[in-house]
């Protein structure tokens, strides 16, 4: 596959560009790592958080590359594209070279603070359902919840190549800040909720929801699906541009949740999902949602949930012949960490609660406190441990940890730096009817 690279940039429709050079350069690929160029690769100069793709430009060059998006002149023997923003360009150039593959599926784009896996999970399970072949992106599928702009669109690509209808995807903050998606279109959004996570790129709440708000602009989405019982959900509602639909608690009736599943009644359906957890019942809610937004029908939908296979890491137990119950949950937020561990503390009936958990390093410092807080108030047992310490001292991240403990709850917190002997200390703590909660 070859683009001429004026034609490229005509169809990108790139505001404020200057081209310089060959119009007429057969463009192969577009890459942001200069590692992975190849002879024909349009090199996207994109700056990082700790390095700036234009200094790689050069090696890019003699790599094979024949030409180079930049945000000012390079004296490289190349032709250039020169744009205010490389990285919304990046994925507004990826879009057309593969053919704007999101406009050829139903591309539905999850996005918050929690649920966003379990979420996406079941609406890609309900649209199987339909008889709609979907695709799935996100935090089980990859390294990142969502792609650089190049890799999600030559995913999407690939879904179309593989006969793919509809395509389900995580959206973080991240992918909406670093204009990874830009140049996707999304027939449908969805809200969960919003926390305090990833303060360590937005700096503070306010332009973390602002990250997460531009997923329902009209440049992006048709329509939107949101939490109305969250604040900043609502704070989407009264804001919108695009067609919304609220979701809300009060929308199911008897709602009954065992360690394993959740059920409610919901447009005169009886919906089951195998998933346990209160707080995943506004999940599927979500997914239910969105998916009748889709235009699938009630009864299919509480079929789809019905049928949908556990998500791995979601309040997922785990059975081994111990007499006590075993939970992992990727709960890794505050909010995150209390619905996990309000839901154990209703599974374990009379036994304890006990949570083994860590932060992981190079992120938001300022909730490792907090989340030590909310353990230590919840769970009757906490095991603080090492979780991806990334480049930071392992023991400094338990300690921050550890500091929001209450004082009137340190005795029923100890650290364990070693994951494995972590979980070997909760599992010899626990007795016949407690709960393990393994989360992050």
């Amino acid at each position: 596959m070859a683009r001429m690279l004026g034609a490229l940039v005509a169809d990108a429709g790139l505001p404020a560009v200057a081209l310089r050079g060959d119009r007429d350069a057969a463009i192969t690929g577009v890459v942001h790592d200069s590692r992975r160029v190849e002879v024909g690769s349009l090199f996207c100069c994109v700056r990082g958080l700790s390095s700036d793709g234009h200094q790689f430009a050069a090696a890019a060059v003699a790599a094979g590359a024949t030409a180079l998006l930049v945000d000012h002149p390079l004296d490289v023997e190349a032709a250039q594209i020169l744009v205010g923003d490389t990285r919304s360009a990046m994925g507004l150039l990826a879009a057309p070279f593969f053919g704007h593959p999101s406009r050829s599926l139903t591309v539905v784009g999850v996005t918050g603070t929690n649920g966003k896996t379990t979420t996406a999970s079941l609406i890609a399970a309900v649209l199987e359902s339909d008889g709609t072949p979907t695709g799935i992106i996100g935090t089980l599928t990859g390294k990142h919840t969502t792609p650089e702009a190049p890799e999600l669109q030559a995913q999407l690509a690939q879904f179309v190549a593989d006969g793919k209808r509809a395509v389900v995807m995580e959206v973080s903050s991240h992918a909406l800040a670093l204009h990874r998606v830009d140049g996707t279109h999304f027939a449908l959004a969805v809200f969960t909720n919003l926390g305090r996570d990833h303060l360590d790129l937005h700096g503070t709440v306010e332009r973390y929801f602002a990250a997460k708000a531009a997923l329902f602009e009209p440049s992006l989405s048709e329509q939107g699906v949101v939490n109305s019982d969250d604040v900043h959900g609502r704070l989407l509602l009264d804001a919108a541009s695009i067609p919304m639909t609220p979701f809300s608690h009060t929308d199911i009736d008897d709602l009954v949740v065992t360690p394993t599943s959740h059920g409610y009644s919901w447009r005169g359906q009886h919906v089951t999902v195998g998933i346990g957890g209160a707080f995943n019942a506004m999940n599927s809610l979500a997914a239910a949602t969105a998916a009748a937004a889709l235009g699938v029908q009630p009864n299919v939908i509480a079929a789809g949930l019905r049928d949908a296979p556990p998500v791995p890491g979601r309040f997922e137990p785990v059975r081994a012949g111990q007499p006590f119950a075993v939970i992992v949950d990727f709960a890794h937020t505050p909010d995150g960490l209390r619905e996990a561990l309000g839901a154990a503390r209703g599974a374990a009936g009379g036994g304890n609660v006990i949570v083994v958990f860590g932060c992981g390093g190079d992120r938001d410092r300022e909730k490792r406190p907090e989340m030590g807080a909310v353990a230590a108030e919840l769970a009757d047992r906490v095991v603080v441990t090492s979780d991806n310490p990334r480049s930071e001292d392992p023991l400094a991240i338990i300690n921050a940890i550890i500091q929001g403990v209450p004082a009137g709850y340190r005795d029923r917190v100890v650290s364990e730096p070693d994951r494995r002997q972590a979980f070997a200390a909760a599992f010899q703590i626990a007795t016949a009817g407690d709960v393990v909660v393994i989360a992050g």
